[in-house]
């Protein structure tokens, strides 16, 4: 009888270890295209995506992620690679985090002035049952390479104290599929010439084990300076290559979390 009730003491405790779930969690999207904050991040070309996270029970949590882009919009590089962390918690039906977000641009900088492009922020979110609202502080020197040298307005200003606001809603259309709308603004600090605001709409649903999304985003700069935005480097057969990369688009996502 010891033996028999050690064995499904046991049995009970690997079952138990069985079903708590992981602190780990990884993830991997292919996409028409990468936007973020309403600018075409690969020159709406497809995009390849994949992250890691790790949330610990007390709330803390850290994790990666990568996407592809176009040396069109970055200059020398083709990947954007993210290192995060932070606390996540909740108190009824508000759940909030705060997080320290570093976004890297390997081999990218603006040749004319080697600026690099890397920047971190303080990043601090709500979410509220269908609600959710961010705001994302500049904490680094320049905010995406932004500063006097590079933009060639005023002399030693850099762009630290950068802030976005990013507002969200989402509704459930029922029969598994939800409607994501979102809204954005970004402040460049002392080159409020260089603010943006952006704003997207997309509907999801899971099949299979995929996430498929569909959205459209764009985005507006009152002065009009990204209609012909270039990173002024001619491409391998000498052109230099304009676009305007918040103009409106349509792209989509599929996605799996494991």
């Amino acid at each position: 009888m010891v033996g028999a009730a050690l064995g499904l003491t046991l049995a009970a405790q690997t079952h138990a270890q069985e079903a708590a779930p992981s602190p780990w969690s990884g993830n991997v999207t292919v996409a028409s295209q990468y936007v973020s904050r309403g600018f075409r991040q690969t020159w709406g070309q497809p995009a390849l995506q994949g992250g890691i996270d790790y949330a610990s029970p007390s709330g803390w949590f850290a994790g990666t992620w990568a996407s592809t882009v176009s040396p069109y919009f970055v200059e020398g590089s083709h990947v954007e690679w993210d290192i995060y962390g932070g606390y996540a918690g909740s108190r009824g039906d508000l759940n909030y985090k705060a997080g320290l977000y570093y976004y890297r641009y390997p081999g990218a900088e603006v040749s004319a002035t080697r600026t690099s492009l890397d920047y971190g922020e303080l990043v601090l979110g709500i979410d509220w049952h269908d609600w959710s609202l961010d705001y994302s502080l500049t904490v680094t020197r320049d905010y995406f390479g932004y500063n006097s040298q590079t933009l060639g307005i005023g002399q030693r200003s850099h762009s630290r104290g950068s802030g976005y606001l990013s507002a969200g809603r989402r509704f459930d259309l029922g029969n598994g599929y939800t409607l994501a709308l979102h809204y954005g603004w970004q402040r460049v600090n002392h080159f409020t010439r260089y603010n943006w605001t952006d704003a997207s709409v997309g509907v999801s649903r899971s099949l299979g084990g995929f996430d498929i999304t569909a959205s459209y985003a764009r985005g507006w700069n009152s002065a009009g300076l990204f209609r012909d935005y270039t990173t002024g480097v001619p491409d391998a057969l000498g052109r230099i290559r304009t676009s305007n990369p918040i103009a409106g688009t349509w792209f989509l996502t599929v996605g799996r979390a494991f």
